[in-house]
């Protein structure tokens, strides 16, 4: 009822658990779906995957814990942001739009306090070179990848590597560009799997852990 409400919006179709959400998702094409983690039969995670995989359909996760180890998994699934379930009616609409619009629903600060929480809780990154995608970017893409990871905008990453803000979001671009992802969530992820950046570590203009 709230997303029908909206001019710009429509509900295409609904599932009553992750298989279902998954077919749904193949035989309608949304561009958003509104996944949560906990169902019966394949739960949001796995549906993520697959939706993810399989659709070119952005999935916003609901939670209803804001540090959820299941989100991390979501966001490593290919999810590109979550939703608490006590969300306003306003949030999850401008939710929907932003992803839509291909961006990352979280502010990469947020994410990277997500993440480092749960690497510091026994899920450490092993190491810079252990992901061979790295290799493909160049110095640059790399500070620039680290500066992302790290919570920085476009504006203080150019500021940081003393070039234009047109010049990071290039960098930006060849970087998810690269290493198949679909955004910065997944940016930040990829940084802290492989161990090029570590929880603790803040550059310049970053909030502190």
């Amino acid at each position: 009822m709230i997303l029908d409400a909206q001019p710009d919006l429509t509900v295409v179709g609904t599932a009553g658990d992750g298989a279902e959400a998954v077919a749904a998702a193949r035989e309608l094409g949304p561009d958003v779906v509104l996944m949560d983690i906990r169902m019966p039969n394949v739960d949001g995670i796995e549906a993520t995957a697959a939706v993810c995989g399989q659709t070119d359909a952005k999935v916003l996760v609901l939670t209803t814990y804001s540090l959820d180890e299941y989100v991390y998994d979501a966001l490593r699934a290919g999810a590109s942001g979550f939703l608490l379930k006590d969300m306003r009616r306003d949030e999850l609409v401008d939710a929907v739009r932003v992803v839509a619009a291909g961006e990352a629903l979280l502010a990469p600060a947020i994410t990277r306090r997500l993440i480092a929480d749960v690497v510091e809780r026994g899920r450490p990154g092993p190491g810079p070179g252990a992901d061979g995608r790295l290799a493909a970017l160049t110095a640059r893409e790399t500070d620039t990848l680290r500066h992302v990871a790290r919570g920085l905008s476009n504006a203080e990453i150019a500021a940081a590597l003393f070039v234009t803000e047109h010049t990071v979001k290039t960098h930006v671009s060849s970087v998810l560009s690269k290493l198949g992802l679909r955004d910065r969530v997944q940016a930040v992820v990829l940084a802290y799997e492989s161990g090029l950046v570590r929880p603790g570590e803040a550059g310049p203009g970053a909030p502190p852990s």
